[in-house]
């Protein structure tokens, strides 16, 4: 049995020999998960801080995806085990079966139940792994709950001030103990003699700090000017490099300048973790700073990508570096105050001042956008600027509000509710200022990499055939989706104050790509970026195939044009709906749905596309019996023109004025249709005329046909014909007929033989004149005779 189990675990695997089983590899993974999640929830056990449970989450959620990776490829093979067992089908009642069959199916019983098993366990594990995360989540909403609920005494009360005195003393010697470890370790660096180290890093970094960032900016500028394409993109990518110059250097100079002082060895032990801190504020406010300037861009206004006013740019620009130069304190007096071990009121007067600080902040910057708005509103702004205006007053409004109540939650003791609330507000500021950049950069190269008249745009067009508006509609579409992920990304990022930190949102972000289940198919951000693409790719295959067909195969046939165009439109659309349904395919849409999908469609097509249905039906008729092909000359009621284009819904017909006349195929199904074409190509024209009946009738026919016979454009075969047609009111009618090549020639020879008609007729001295109209003469009605005057009174 054994032998067996293993034989089977290796058919199903069917890998190298050198490798292990998939089935191998996801039980491993299993173990593995099982095991982390068993260490995550005996930590969660004991005390964990903040730090802790953010590591312990991560390992929660890594053990969840390795749990459900493991279970989908268990699941894989197991349908491979219910395929085999399928293909064995159900033992028939009174037959004994063959020794190896009775063993091959006791194996794959075996097996899907060990499979099945294991399936059940992955869920199991991610199930936990779930509750544990929710566990965490809790205990993290729980910590900031009581940290925005508890009250402390006032800042403007006398006990706060009493514990801060009563703390400091104590607090001193901390700050001196400190101070001294690092005066001690500076005095043994100098005395061994190395301290060139630290002054070769501090020249660094004032050297990457000013000069070489200041460079580094000019190079950026001139080479976006002398080669990037397009005016949006330079400003674009020149805001983007700025951000990136103002973070990177001064987080390389703060590293060059704590690596020097390491290496000379004039850093303690105890001011490492202030060493490290130093470098995370100086990147993190040097990034504040250079999203703050590449969004206003005040000193260099032709490279602004927002819409703002040089005066509104110059009046934020001090608001930007207030807000950097806080965030510098602000981490450096949370690292100072970690490495000496603040009392508690200590640490309580600190967040009372940042929370001041902060108050100061965002109270000043509403107060300069209420003095700009106040003058624009002086100076008359236009329409576009007073809708902006309304928006913005709202939102300062609003923040007035919020800063309102932080202010008064500080004065009445809520101070982690005040401090959490500005910490958010700027945390929010940023955060929108940095997402606002991102989403117009995006738009910005997505638009102008991938437009018609650029070189991706040319090469698309002229290489694989692209048409130059799918080019443009490509871009639009890409920089909506780009632009789509960083607002989901920035939603998620914009709790970070609250403890959800970069692994809660990636978490929420794996969540999105896990996609959703409706009605057993998974929707996902892959499975529809799949969809597309499979649809993409037989949208190709059938505009190749429709070019080979078109251009290769009906050339080489003897079918006249409309059978051609019937085969071509009944195979494109025949390959549209294949490809249609392949792409439905990869999403696991089978058949059987699509066949559920249209029944449940079918009331609605009967009742509210009857019409299209109709006209659908009607032209696969015309398509199939060709009453009316390409090219005909047709008449539908008063209009008469050719056929230029039969299509599955309606029939395109050009006038004689080259206007198009659009019918619909039911119309011509249905209704009486006049096809001049259809059975001969032939056409003719008719002349009718009367004579005196003096004149010769002989002669008058002879000049008819002779005129015939002059017309290049009528036919020997069949003859010209002249009749009388009758005799009527003194005057002889002559009906005369002839035939040229084409129903569209008719016109143009009628006339060149009215024409000559008329002048021989006028030389032969013959009066030419239409069918006499009949006029009747009615008398007029007497006229009433006077009355008899009134005889005069006496």
């Amino acid at each position: 049995m054994a032998q067996t189990w293993a034989m089977l675990l290796l058919a199903l695997a069917m890998p190298a020999l050198a490798q292990p089983s998939p089935i191998d590899t996801a039980s491993r993974e299993l173990a593995g998960a099982e095991t982390d999640l068993a260490a995550v929830d005996s930590a969660l056990d004991g005390k964990v801080d903040r730090a802790g449970r953010a590591d312990l989450r991560t390992r929660a959620l890594a053990a969840q995806s390795d749990a459900r990776d493991a279970a989908d490829q268990l699941r894989g093979q197991l349908a491979l085990v219910d395929a085999r067992i399928a293909g064995l089908g159900p033992p028939a009642a009174g037959v004994i079966e063959a020794p190896d069959i009775r063993a091959e199916r006791k194996a794959l019983a075996q097996a899907r139940d060990a499979l099945d098993s294991k399936v059940k366990r992955g869920q199991l594990i991610a199930v936990e792994a779930g509750q544990l995360v929710a566990e965490i989540d809790e205990a993290q909403a729980a910590e900031i709950g009581q940290r925005i609920s508890v009250r402390s005494p006032s800042p403007v009360s006398p006990a706060f001030w009493e514990e801060l005195l009563s703390a400091m003393p104590r607090d001193a010697r901390r700050v001196a103990t400190l101070m001294r470890r690092e005066w001690s370790q500076g005095d043994v660096a100098l005395r061994a003699g190395k301290p060139w180290t630290a002054l070769l890093g501090a020249m660094l970094a004032l050297l990457l700090l000013f000069p070489v960032r200041q460079r580094l900016r000019g190079i950026g500028q001139r080479y976006l000017v002398s080669d990037a394409p397009g005016h949006r993109v330079r400003r674009s990518a020149n805001a983007m490099w700025r951000v990136l110059i103002g973070t990177a250097m001064p987080t390389a100079a703060a590293f060059v300048l704590i690596q020097g002082l390491r290496w000379a060895a004039l850093i303690a032990p105890a001011w490492s973790q202030l060493a490290d801190a130093l470098i995370g504020a100086a990147g993190f406010s040097g990034f504040t700073a250079a999203a703050g300037a590449a969004f206003l861009m005040a000193r260099q206004p032709s490279w602004r990508v927002v819409p703002l006013t040089d005066a509104v740019a110059t009046a934020l620009r001090p608001t930007v570096w207030v807000f950097a130069a806080l965030t510098f304190v602000v981490i450096l007096l949370d690292a100072f105050n970690t490495a000496i071990g603040a009392s508690p009121p200590v640490l309580l007067a600190s967040q009372v001042a940042e929370a001041i600080a902060n108050l100061l902040l965002i109270g000043g910057t509403l107060l300069v956008i209420g003095r700009l708005r106040a003058r624009a509103a002086a100076n008359g702004a236009d329409a576009q600027e007073a809708a902006t205006s309304v928006g913005v007053g709202a939102a300062t409004v609003a923040l007035w509000l919020v800063v309102t109540g932080a202010g008064l939650a500080l004065l009445a003791g809520y101070i982690g509710l005040a401090a959490t609330v500005l910490q958010f507000v700027l945390w929010a500021t940023l955060l929108g200022i940095c997402t606002y950049l991102l989403m117009i950069v995006i738009d910005d190269v997505a638009t102008s990499l991938f437009q018609r008249d650029s070189r991706v745009g040319t090469t698309l067009r002229h290489g694989v055939g692209v048409g130059g508006s799918a080019v443009d509609q490509f871009g639009v579409l890409l920089s909506a989706a780009l632009r789509l992920a960083i607002l989901a990304i920035a939603l998620g990022l914009v709790l970070y104050p609250f403890g959800a930190g970069f692994g809660s949102v990636l978490d929420r972000l794996s969540g999105l790509a896990r996609g959703v289940q409706i009605g057993g198919i998974a929707i996902s951000p892959g499975s529809i970026l799949r969809f597309i693409a499979v649809l993409a790719i037989g949208l190709f295959l059938v505009r190749q195939f429709m070019g080979w067909l078109d251009q290769r195969y009906l050339p080489t046939t003897d079918l006249d044009g409309s059978v051609r165009n019937s085969i071509r439109l009944v195979a494109r659309y025949v390959g549209i709906a294949l490809a249609v349904i392949w792409s439905l395919a990869s999403l696991g849409i089978g058949m059987e749905r699509i066949a559920l999908l249209l029944s449940a469609l079918s009331v609605g097509i009967g009742f509210g596309l009857q019409a299209i249905t109709s006209n659908f039906v009607s032209g696969l008729i015309l398509l199939a019996e060709r009453p009316i092909k390409i090219g005909d000359l047709i008449r539908v009621g008063t209009d008469e023109g050719d056929v230029k284009r039969i299509n599955v819904r309606s029939t395109e017909i050009e006038l004689a004025d080259h206007s198009t006349l659009i019918v619909p195929n039911s119309e011509l199904i249905t209704k009486s249709v006049l096809n001049k074409t259809l059975g001969a190509p032939l056409g003719r024209i008719q002349v009718q005329f009367t004579v005196p009946i003096e004149a010769d009738a002989d002669r008058v026919r002879e000049l008819v046909l002779e005129t015939f016979a002059a017309e290049p454009a009528i036919l020997d075969t069949p003859e010209a014909k002249a009749f009388i047609d009758g005799i009527a009111d003194g005057r002889v009618r002559f009906n005369c007929f002839a035939h040229v090549e084409s129903p569209r020639a008719a016109y143009s020879a009628r006339s060149n033989v009215l024409i000559v008609l008329l002048r021989r007729m006028r030389e032969a001295g013959i009066e030419l004149g239409t069918v006499p109209q009949k006029l009747e003469l009615v008398s007029a009605l007497p006229a009433p005779e006077p009355a008899a005057a009134e005889p005069s009174a006496p």
